[in-house]
């Protein structure tokens, strides 16, 4: 009888410490500009068709349905973000972003942080111009909203960590980066010693895998997942390491009109390797 009641206690243990790791998966959701070529009420079906509920729309991304070639932009009026969000959600979604965001215009700023005040966002992603770090901190705390600062290739002024560190230090816990691994990788950076330098500071992250360096061809397009040269069971282990609670953006930027069956891909792949 206490051999039993003691190995049902080991069985409890076990539990214990096996279901917060399981109980808190990466959290996936889908950059729109993957579906550019579509409208964002057919990205929604596509991503929806993909098991994915969040989605971080990119600024300019045509609605379609009852808005027509209207764009997802700051000036969106009331009624339209209400329905946004309400459409998202009939396929199970939620619009938790919207970027990359680009202006030297702080009134566009204030703009954006009411748009993700209003459509309850999570973070911004952006490039903020370097002559408006205090302004945009203080609309941050304002509306309790993070930012994500991308790293486009140079000429971007965050193209490398050290930059981007450089700007965050003493700064809101709210600003952070929105880390594509792509571009550091098309720059000539290591990407795993990047993850590990924004430790604690990535807010999400623009996953991707890439293709290697072709002869007479300068960029490296996007591939399936565990294709590519991005090492992406290394780069998973590393973000389970550092106990990652961001999102994990999908960008695919390649086969543009038929892409779910690659992404379906990527996320088979991404299951085998967190099981």
């Amino acid at each position: 009888m206490k051999r039993h009641i003691l190995t049902l206690w080991l069985m409890v243990i076990t539990c214990l410490i096996v279901l917060p790791l399981s109980a808190k998966p990466l959290k996936i959701s889908m950059q729109s500009y993957t579906f550019h070529k579509f409208t964002l009420m057919e990205a929604f079906e596509k991503t929806a068709s993909l098991g994915i509920h969040y989605i971080e729309v990119y600024p300019g991304h045509k609605l379609g349905g009852e808005w027509g070639k209207q764009t997802f932009c700051i000036n969106m009026d009331q009624t339209t973000r209400k329905k946004l969000m309400e459409k998202a959600a009939s396929y199970g979604i939620t619009i938790i972003a919207t970027g990359v965001f680009v202006s030297d215009d702080i009134a566009e700023w204030q703009q954006l942080f009411q748009l993700a005040h209003d459509m309850k966002m999570e973070y911004i992603t952006c490039e903020p111009p370097l002559t408006l770090w205090d302004e945009v901190e203080k609309l941050s705390r304002r509306y309790n909203v993070k930012v994500a600062v991308h790293n486009h290739p140079k000429p971007s002024d965050y193209w490398t960590p050290k930059n981007l560190l450089h700007k965050l230090e003493g700064r809101s816990k709210l600003l952070g980066a929105c880390a594509d691994v792509g571009h550091w990788k098309r720059e000539g950076l290591d990407h795993m010693q990047c993850l590990k330098q924004m430790k604690g500071r990535i807010v999400s992250i623009h996953f991707k895998d890439i293709e290697a360096v072709r002869e007479g061809k300068q960029w490296q397009d996007d591939t399936i997942w565990g294709k590519g040269i991005l090492q992406v069971s290394d780069m998973v282990s590393l973000l389970q390491q550092q106990k990652f609670k961001g999102y994990l953006t999908i960008e695919y930027e390649n086969n543009w009109y038929n892409s779910v069956p690659d992404i379906q891909q990527c996320l088979d792949y991404l299951s085998t390797i967190l099981h």
